[in-house]
């Protein structure tokens, strides 16, 4: 592997330093038909992130949020219109020769030639690599042995994704690109994914993630970022963003079903004791109560030795936790109402 990006480290210092090992400063990216001004989109609107050795960065976002449009800049693909980027130092496009050797790029569609035989593929794919791993290691670790003389046209999407990722690792680097590494496999190939990217991780690699499997993202990502209209709308460890949104308890009060009147719900909750959530938002509609609360536990219990108190069943409870797919969700929803 190449050492001139990082000429004083040695492997003892790469495995215990914080510097940065991928930096983007308010990063822009806009389209503009030559001539037409006023046709311009910005694509990415100054977005700023540091990526730590070792560390896996999940950048999400909806569609159109400028997820792929900031990858190709990061990767070296693509110039900015504004902003920096740096990897171990140095400009991805415009030193590419020293950064590149460092890279692998796993791209949402690879492209590979699909009369290739995944041998030939490889060895073709090695030709590129200043230092390349033994093929047959590589294509073991992502489980590709036995289909050495298929054709790439051949294999199923799954396969062909696994085709992808084994030509990022095939020159053994230090910062890996994965774009929705896992479309496309079945679970158990997809288990076995994770656990590959897994140990890299903890061999040191770096890698920046984009996924629309919010599972993946959970189980890989020490830090997510959420894309919305070119801009990142919330970064932070996972635990970070959940506990930001807050849990969420739902309940229906009986009495509302066919041929019930007007006063068919005798326990309200404000007339009969209704118990007190501190910071938490109360809601009702009809006989449906929403409570949104850092306390779950606490005012799960709270609402159901009400409810036993009353006397009454609810004809339907909920008590879910904050998640990702809650802060992606909400985020998403801004973006509908924004448009």
């Amino acid at each position: 592997m190449s050492t001139a990006t990082e000429p004083t480290a040695t492997p003892t210092t790469r495995r215990t330093t914080t510097a940065p090992v991928i930096t983007v400063r308010d990063l822009t990216r806009t389209y503009r038909p030559t001539g037409r001004k006023k046709d311009a989109y910005t694509a990415v609107d100054g977005i700023s992130f540091e990526v730590r050795r070792g560390e896996v960065y999940g950048l999400l976002g909806t569609n159109g949020a400028g997820k792929t449009s900031s990858l190709e800049v990061i990767e070296g693909l693509a110039a900015p219109t504004g902003g920096t980027v740096a990897i171990f130092g140095h400009d991805p496009k415009t030193d590419r020769d020293i950064v590149r050797p460092d890279l692998g790029i796993m791209l949402q569609n690879g492209g590979l030639p699909k009369e290739l035989t995944v041998a030939e593929t490889m060895r073709m794919w090695a030709g590129t690599c200043s230092t390349p791993r033994p093929t047959a290691e590589v294509l073991a670790e992502v489980d590709l042995t036995h289909r050495l003389t298929t054709r790439v046209g051949s294999l199923s999407g799954g396969e062909q994704r696994r085709l992808d990722l084994a030509c990022a690792l095939l020159n053994d680097p230090r910062v890996i690109f994965l774009d929705e590494p896992t479309t496309g496999l079945d679970p158990e190939s997809r288990a076995r994914t994770w656990e590959l990217l897994a140990d890299l991780k903890a061999r040191g690699v770096t890698m920046v993630l984009t996924t629309h499997y919010l599972e993946e993202a959970e189980r890989l990502a020490d830090r997510i970022a959420i894309m919305h209209a070119g801009r990142i709308a919330v970064e932070g460890s996972l635990d970070d963003l959940v506990a930001a949104e807050g849990a969420e308890i739902t309940a229906t009060l009986p009495g509302n079903g066919p041929g019930a009147g007007p006063d068919a719900l005798p326990h309200l909750p404000d007339t009969t004791g209704f118990p007190d959530f501190p910071g938490a938002l109360v809601s009702r509609d009809g006989d449906r109560l929403r409570i949104q609360t850092t306390h779950l536990q606490r005012d799960a219990h709270r609402l159901l030795d009400w409810a036993a108190a009353q006397g009454i069943t609810f004809d339907h409870f909920t008590a879910r936790p904050a998640s990702l797919e809650r802060v992606f969700h909400r985020i998403a929803g801004a973006d509908a109402q924004a448009a």
